[in-house]
C-alpha cells in the first residue's frame, strides 16, 4: 500500500531571512508602482539629452534602491543627530537670556555708580532747605501711545537722582516738529501722571528744549540734571538737548530694547488691514470668514460673546498648534525679553496689606494699558485701603476677545499695571472666575468692576462675579473714562497709510541705531575669536 505523502519539513525562519524577504516584497512593488516608471522615465529622457549611453540609464531598481538609502540617512542623521542639535540650540537661548539678565544687572550697577557720582558732584543749592539733599531730575517727550517702555525710562531717570519732573510735549509743538500725535494732550498727561516713577508734571513743554526754556526749567523747578535716553534726538538737524550738554547738566540712559512706539502701534496697524481668519461655526466644519475690525466694533464676534463661557462651541480652538482660539495673538511679536530683576525692580515699594486693611480687588485684560485704564484705577483705589489688580492671561484674554488679541502679552502687561501708581499689587495670570477660596486667600473686602470695557463682548457680571455677588462684596463702579482700545485702532484707521510710512521710516532709524550701538562689539568678538 502506498503511503501518503509527508509534509515537507518546515525551515526554521530567522531575523535575517524575514529581513530579506521583506526587502525583496517592498522592491518589487515599488519597482512596477506607475509612479516610479514614470519619474525614472522622465530622468532617462533627461539623461539621453545630454549624452548618456542607453546602457547606463537608470533601472526602476536602482532608483528605489537610491531614494530609500536617502530617506534611510536622512531619517537616521536626524534620530542620531538632531536632538543633539535641538540640545544646542535651546543651550543657546539659555544662555542668551542669562547673558541679557547680566546685561541688566550691569546697567543697573552703571546707574547706581552715576547716581553715586552725581550726588557727590552736586552742590548744595544755597536756597534750599531740604533735608536730606533732593537731587531733582527732568525728562520730557511727547510720550504718545505710553508703554512700559516709557515707565522704565522713568524708573531709570528717577534713580540717577531723588525726584523726577516730566515735562510732556504739547500737542502745538509734537505737530510742527513730527506731526500731529495719535493721543491727546490730556491723554498723555493722565498716563505721566499715573506713573508711579513720577514726582510732578509740567504740561505744555516745548519739543525743542532751547536755552531759555532750559534756564526756566531750571531755576523755576531748581533741576540738576536734563536725562535722555542714549539714542540721538535729532529734529532739523539740530540735537535737541545741545543747550542742556552744553551747560553740563545733561546725563543719558540706556534705552529700553525690545519695545518701543513704532512696535505697537505696527502691531495695532496689522488689525486695521481687515486680516480675516478662519472660525468654526456652531454646528458647521466649514469656516467662516470674520474680520477683526469687525470683532472690535462689534460685530458677527459680537453674538458669539454673548453665548456664554458654558457654551462650548465658544471655546472651540481653531489654531490647535498654538492654542488660541483666533489667530496667534499679536503680543506674542514682542521682542522685549522680561527678566525676573526688571519685575522686581518695577515691583519696588510693594508690600502686603496691614490687618485692618479693606482690600479692594478689579481684574480684566488691561491691553494696550491707557488713559481709561489709570483713570478707573484711580477710581477704584479710592474704594479702599489696598487695590489688588487681576492680570488676565494670554490664553484666557485671547478665548474671550478672539482674532489676534491681546496686542500685549501678558510680561508686558504685568509691567504696565506695576508702572501705575494707584495699584498696590498685582494678580499675575489671574483666573476669570472669582472664587471664594481666592476672596479668602487674599482677603479681599470688595471686588469692583466698571461701566465701560475694551471687549465689544456684552457679558453677564454674574458669569465671572457669582461668589462675590452672592457674598454681597460685588460693587459696579461708573467708569470716569469712555476712553477705550478701539479709540486708538480707529485712530490709526483713519490716518493709516501716514501711520504706516512714519513708522517704516522709525524702524529703519531704529535699526540703524541697534547696529551701530552693538555691531563695533560683535565685530570685536569675532575678531577675538580668529585671532584664538
Amino acid at each position: 500500500m502506498k503511503r501518503p505523502d509527508m509534509p515537507p519539513k518546515s525551515t526554521s525562519v530567522t531575523p535575517l531571512s524575514v529581513f530579506l524577504s521583506l526587502r525583496s516584497f517592498l522592491l518589487q512593488t515599488l519597482t512596477a508602482h506607475p509612479a516610479v516608471t514614470t519619474s525614472v522615465a522622465h530622468i532617462n529622457v533627461a539623461l539621453l539629452r545630454v549624452g548618456i549611453p542607453e546602457k547606463s540609464l537608470l533601472t526602476n531598481e536602482e532608483f528605489v534602491l537610491t531614494s530609500t538609502a536617502g530617506v534611510v540617512t536622512l531619517v537616521g542623521y536626524y534620530l542620531l543627530f538632531g536632538g543633539r542639535h535641538g540640545r544646542r540650540r535651546r543651550r543657546l537661548a539659555e544662555e542668551l537670556l542669562e547673558a541679557q539678565r547680566q546685561v541688566h544687572l550691569l546697567e543697573e550697577k552703571l546707574l547706581l555708580a552715576k547716581r553715586q557720582d552725581i550726588l557727590a558732584s552736586t552742590p548744595t543749592r544755597p536756597s534750599s532747605k531740604q533735608q536730606p539733599r533732593q537731587i531733582r531730575i527732568f525728562m520730557d517727550g511727547a510720550f504718545d501711545v505710553m508703554h512700559y517702555g516709557h515707565m522704565n525710562a522713568f524708573r531709570l531717570g528717577r534713580s540717577l537722582g531723588t525726584y523726577l519732573i516730566v515735562g510732556v510735549n504739547s500737542d502745538a509743538s509734537i505737530t510742527r516738529c513730527k506731526g500731529p500725535p495719535l493721543m491727546k494732550d490730556s491723554e498723555r498727561l493722565t498716563m505721566v501722571e499715573g506713573c508711579k516713577f513720577v514726582d510732578e508734571v509740567v504740561p505744555d513743554c516745548p519739543y525743542i528744549m532751547t536755552a531759555e526754556y532750559l534756564e526756566y526749567i531750571f531755576n523755576t523747578y531748581e533741576v540738576d540734571y536734563v536725562v535722555h535716553g542714549d539714542d540721538p534726538c535729532i529734529v532739523d538737524g539740530k540735537d535737541v538737548y545741545a543747550a542742556a550738554k552744553k551747560r553740563g547738566r545733561y546725563r543719558s540712559i540706556p534705552r529700553t530694547e525690545g519695545v518701543s512706539t513704532t512696535d505697537i502701534v505696527g502691531r495695532m496697524l496689522l488689525m486695521t488691514k481687515d486680516h480675516h481668519f478662519l472660525r468654526r461655526s456652531r454646528g458647521n466644519s466649514v469656516g467662516s470668514a470674520v474680520s477683526v475690525s469687525g470683532m472690535l466694533d462689534g460685530g458677527p464676534e459680537e453674538e458669539d460673546c454673548r453665548r456664554g463661557e458654558d457654551d462650548d462651541s465658544d471655546n472651540e480652538i481653531l489654531n490647535e498648534e498654538s492654542g488660541y482660539y483666533g489667530r496667534t495673538p499679536l503680543g506674542h511679536q514682542s521682542k522685549f525679553l522680561t527678566t525676573t530683576n526688571l519685575l522686581r525692580l518695577f515691583s519696588a515699594g510693594v508690600k502686603p496689606p496691614e490687618e485692618g486693611m479693606k482690600v479692594v480687588y478689579v481684574d480684566g485684560a488691561w491691553d494696550m494699558f491707557h488713559c481709561g485704564h489709570v483713570e478707573f484705577l484711580k477710581e477704584a483705589s479710592k474704594r479702599g485701603d489696598y487695590l489688588i489688580v487681576g492680570i488676565h492671561g494670554d490664553a484666557a484674554v485671547n478665548k474671550r476677545r478672539g482674532g489676534n488679541l491681546p496686542l500685549m502679552n501678558l510680561h508686558e502687561r504685568v509691567l504696565s499695571v506695576l508702572g501705575c501708581k494707584y495699584m498696590n499689587d498685582v494678580l499675575i495670570d489671574a483666573p476669570l472666575e472669582i472664587t471664594p477660596d481666592m476672596i479668602a486667600s487674599l482677603k479681599i473686602s470688595e471686588v469692583v468692576h466698571g461701566t465701560e470695557s475694551d471687549s465689544s463682548c456684552i457679558e453677564n457680571p454674574a458669569d465671572r462675579y457669582r461668589y462675590p455677588k452672592e457674598m454681597g462684596i460685588l460693587r459696579q463702579i461708573p467708569s470716569p473714562s469712555h476712553f477705550k482700545l478701539m479709540d486708538i485702532i480707529h485712530r490709526i484707521q483713519k490716518k493709516q497709510e501716514e501711520f504706516q510710512k512714519k513708522i517704516e521710516r522709525k524702524k529703519k532709524a531704529e535699526r540703524e541705531w541697534f547696529e551701530n550701538k552693538y555691531q563695533p562689539a560683535i565685530n570685536g568678538s569675532h575678531a577675538n575669536g580668529v585671532q584664538n
